[in-house]
């Protein structure tokens, strides 16, 4: 047969530690106060603070600066110098094509511009004796420039041959190797400055209005606990039509470790809340319970709090505390409930 336990010692636990602290301080303050030393101690007036709400949005650490080369031309490729993670200059090559038809085609080119050049040229002196028509000699001419335009068509061709770093960076990806066929739109290498990256994230339409270019937010890359602050530098001004969001980009500061690829959260302002927050000097946790001291009367009464976010050296107080309150913010942690107190400065 089971055995029945009365309600009332349910509530045992909550309700002891309600009466031990009601108890103890009635104690002090009646019977024990003279007993105390009194205790020196700096105070802090509870005031309604103003805190800006928002809302975390993910986001993707990107380089601010970054390409995917590709060939201008189809062609094998007969060398690649460069390695996965490879850090480049300006102008370095980064791929070589096969060029042996690209240079037929610019020694045709060359020959056909000798023979227009002798052409013209003899046909330039016969005109000159009056020997030559006018339209024998614009003919002449006309030949003569569209070779010209033909070795100057060659050689750009010819320079394609060679891809170059267009910015000095890393390679960040490699979609190519020796002997694949390179061809227009088809990539050769990705190309990032890590030295500037940004914070790129799909805010809600919702709250497209709320951020703009200049803005200070602070985010958190990967699991970082501690924040800091990042320039909005673009807002799209216009939502996605599939997502309905606005893309929002932020300059990151440099810091070790942040790489392009990472993951990260900005945190998105929604309005602002007026709250109460004490110093968290001024907080003392004893197991589960988390308490503070009240200067009332010169005596220093301990009080249980309920605690909210953390907003830098401070944290909100949801309840436990008025408005125009004195929490003891030092020495706090060696009081004892109903000790006489002195305010110092």
């Amino acid at each position: 047969m089971k055995r029945l336990i009365p309600k009332t010692l349910i509530f045992l636990p909550a309700a002891a530690i309600a009466l031990a602290l009601a108890g103890c301080g009635a104690k002090h303050q009646n019977g024990q106060s003279a007993s105390l030393p009194t205790a020196q101690v700096r105070v802090q007036t509870v005031e309604n603070k103003s805190r800006m709400l928002a809302n975390e949005e993910v986001g993707t650490v990107r380089a601010k600066l970054h390409a995917t080369l590709e060939a201008r031309l189809s062609g094998r490729i007969a060398e690649l110098p460069v390695t996965l993670g490879e850090t480049v200059q300006k102008g370095q090559l980064i791929a070589r094509l096969d060029a042996a038809e690209v240079a037929a085609r610019l020694e045709q080119a060359q020959a056909s511009l000798e023979e227009a050049d002798r052409d013209w040229k003899r046909t330039s002196a016969l005109f000159a004796q009056q020997s030559a028509t006018r339209a024998e000699y614009d003919s002449a001419q006309a030949r003569q420039r569209i070779a010209q335009s033909a070795v100057a068509e060659a050689k750009a061709m010819l320079s394609y041959v060679e891809i170059t770093a267009p910015f000095a960076g890393v390679i960040t990806k490699k979609w190519v190797d020796v002997g694949d066929l390179a061809a227009p739109g088809k990539p050769l290498v990705n190309l990032e400055d890590p030295s500037a990256l940004q914070l790129w994230a799909d805010i809600p339409d919702a709250l497209g209005g709320n951020v703009k270019s200049g803005d200070r937010l602070a985010v958190r890359i990967g699991t970082a606990t501690n924040t800091t602050e990042a320039t909005v530098a673009e807002v799209s001004p216009t939502a996605d039509p599939d997502s309905r969001t606005f893309l929002m980009k932020l300059d990151l500061p440099a810091a070790p470790g942040l790489r392009s690829g990472q993951f990260g959260r900005v945190a998105v302002p929604v309005g602002e809340a007026a709250t109460i927050r004490v110093p968290l000097a001024a907080m003392i946790r004893r197991g589960q319970m988390e308490l503070v001291f009240v200067v009332t009367n010169g005596h220093a009464e301990l009080r249980l709090i309920k605690t909210g976010d953390r907003v830098g050296n401070e944290i909100e107080v949801v309840s436990g505390l008025n408005s125009g309150e004195q929490v003891v913010t030092d020495g706090a942690a060696a009081l004892t409930d109903g000790q006489p107190v002195v305010i110092g400065k």
